[in-house]
């Protein structure tokens, strides 16, 4: 009979005592680390941080009670654009809006959203085009705080809705608590 190379090793077979010592390894390691533990997290800042914005998603246009009167139909928002208009690190979104008509071309208003004091809704802060102005908006921006559009309008009241013949920009920024359109009307044929 040959020897094996190797003699056998006794602890190659478990016996109860190797669990028992693997049971209270274990659970060392488990009592060691629930007494190691880091720091609990505190709410408090830094006094050199500065605070985040309170909300950085602008105010979504659905739900709000905007300023135009439809009669039977609804109230539709046809464009929209979103960007810091007052400079306060909060978006605003600019909507522009008009009644839903099955006939017609209705006129376009461009109003100016901000969250409500409680951020659960958005609100109407300002009117840049009143639906009695007799303008559709054929494109909408906000670039560098500013509310940029094209305006197409009519020369007369004769002109019919469905052929506007005038076309104009606009431009609005906020400045002494209001916008101010710092592009003039100037419409030019269309």
């Amino acid at each position: 009979m040959q020897h094996p190379a190797v003699p056998e090793l006794a602890h190659t077979h478990t016996r109860p005592i190797h669990w028992v010592a693997t049971a209270t390894a274990l659970a060392g390691v488990i009592a060691l680390t629930s007494l190691l533990q880091p720091k609990p997290a505190t709410a408090a800042q830094a006094t050199d941080a500065k605070p985040a914005p309170a909300t950085t998603v602008a105010p979504a246009t659905i739900g709000v009670d905007f300023p135009i009167e439809c009669g039977p139909v609804q109230p539709l928002v046809v464009k929209q654009a979103t960007g810091d208009l007052d400079g306060d690190g909060t978006p605003e979104t600019v909507a522009v809006v008009h009644c839903d008509a099955a006939m017609g071309t209705p006129p376009d208003s461009v109003y100016v959203l901000t969250h409500s004091a409680d951020r659960t809704h958005a609100r109407v802060v300002a009117t840049l085009v009143a639906p009695k102005d007799r303008k559709t908006v054929t494109s909408l921006a906000v670039t560098h705080g500013a509310v940029l559009a094209t305006l197409l309008g009519y020369s007369t009241p004769d002109v019919p809705s469905c052929c506007p013949d005038l076309k104009d920009t606009a431009k609005w920024q906020w400045k002494d608590n209001r916008f101010i359109r710092s592009t003039p009307a100037g419409a030019h044929s269309v």
